[in-house]
This record gives C-alpha cells, structure tokens and sequence, in this order.
C-alpha cells in the first residue's frame, strides 16, 4: 500500500487543524498493516471474491511474492550495474505478474497493469548478453560455488515452483499464457545469471558426474 501522490499534496496544502487530524486518521485507517480480516483463514482477491489461504491462486502468487523476495536478495549483493538495473525490472514485472493472478476469475472490472510479450523478449536479450560471454556448457553443474551464485539457483527452483502453480492454477481457470511463459524464461534467465556470477566472482563451476 503506497500514499498517492494527490492524498500527500493533500496533506500538507490542509490547513485548519481539526480537519488534518480527521483526514489522517482516514488515511491511517486504509494504509492500515492489519485488518484482521484474515485471521478465519480467508483472504480477498482483487474484486473482493472471498477464498481459503490454501487456494491455489493465493499459493501460485505467493510463491511469485517469494520469488520476487529472493530476487531482491540477489539484488542486494555486490553485483554489476546492468544486473542489478535487470533484476529491478524483473521485480516490478513479478509485481504485476502477482497482480494479474490475484484478479478473481471473470471479472473484468479490475484494472491491473499488463505483462507484455516484450517483457519476455527483455529476459531472452539479457540471456544472450550473458551467454555471449560465458564458457560453452558441456554437462550439468551443481549449484553453488559462492554464496550470490547460490542465491540465484534458489531463486530459480522457486521460479520454477511458481511456473508449476500458474500451470496447474491454468488447468482449472482461465489465466493469460503470458504469465507461465514469462516465468518459464525467467527461470532460464536466473540459471545463467548464476553461471554469469560464477565467472564474476571467480568461482568454481563443479561439473555433475553421474555414476554409471
């Protein structure tokens, strides 16, 4: 929850003192942290639709709130520029990705921002920038060698997980094909963003070698 521009212009242009009081107390009532309309396990959907914590919607953007959470985590390391720039888009496209999912089925009424097709196509030139660069891969690495490059391979089994969900969430609602691609590229994205880092840091890129 954010304060609109126009509420904070209002704020400080109020004078009379009773009535700045009266206003702040609205607004601290609508930003407020706690509602407690949560607390017999039920939560609202974007058009005020009524369903369990457990439902698979609120489990498929959930788990892309999470994800956009490890991001962030990824984004608070000593990273370059044009990374860290990347992964601040990302985060705001998981944001919108995690609006479009908690819209209740149907209604077309809600207004939520859109996730685009070139929103995927930014994530597939990112992947070629790095893969450019990269040593060619000859078998399966395990994740690990540094601690930002382990982030990264986290954030991308989350990724994956939250693909899973929109998936099967798809398989019994109408949710746009976007969502689940857009995370699809994007678990490629984090893979060779953790291989990039890899290289950055001067890690060791340990080769999977299967017993046969």
């Amino acid at each position: 929850m954010f304060l609109c521009y126009h509420e904070a212009k209002l704020i400080t242009s109020v004078t009379n003192s009773d009535f700045k009081s009266i206003f702040l107390f609205e607004l601290e009532k609508r930003m407020k942290i706690y509602t407690k309309t949560g607390d017999k396990g039920q939560t609202s959907l974007f058009g005020g639709k009524r369903v369990p914590k457990y439902h698979i919607r609120i489990e498929a953007y959930g788990t892309v709130d999470e994800l956009n959470s490890y991001i962030g985590l990824i984004r608070d390391q000593n990273i370059d520029k044009n990374s860290f720039d990347a992964l601040i888009e990302i985060q705001d496209r998981l944001f919108t990705l995690g609006s479009i999912l908690a819209v209740e089925p149907g209604n077309t009424k809600v207004k939520v921002p859109a996730l685009l097709e070139e929103d995927v196509v930014f994530l597939e030139q990112e992947i070629d920038i790095m893969n450019e660069k990269l040593p060619e891969m000859r078998s399966f690495v395990l994740p690990g060698g540094n601690t930002t490059v382990s982030y990264c391979h986290i954030a991308r089994c989350v990724c994956r997980r939250a693909e899973r969900l929109v998936i099967y969430l798809s398989e019994q609602e109408e949710i746009a094909g976007i969502t689940y691609k857009y995370l699809n590229r994007l678990s490629d994205y984090l893979f060779v963003l953790a291989r990039k880092f890899t290289v950055d840091f001067d890690a060791k890129e340990i080769p999977w070698n299967p017993r046969m």
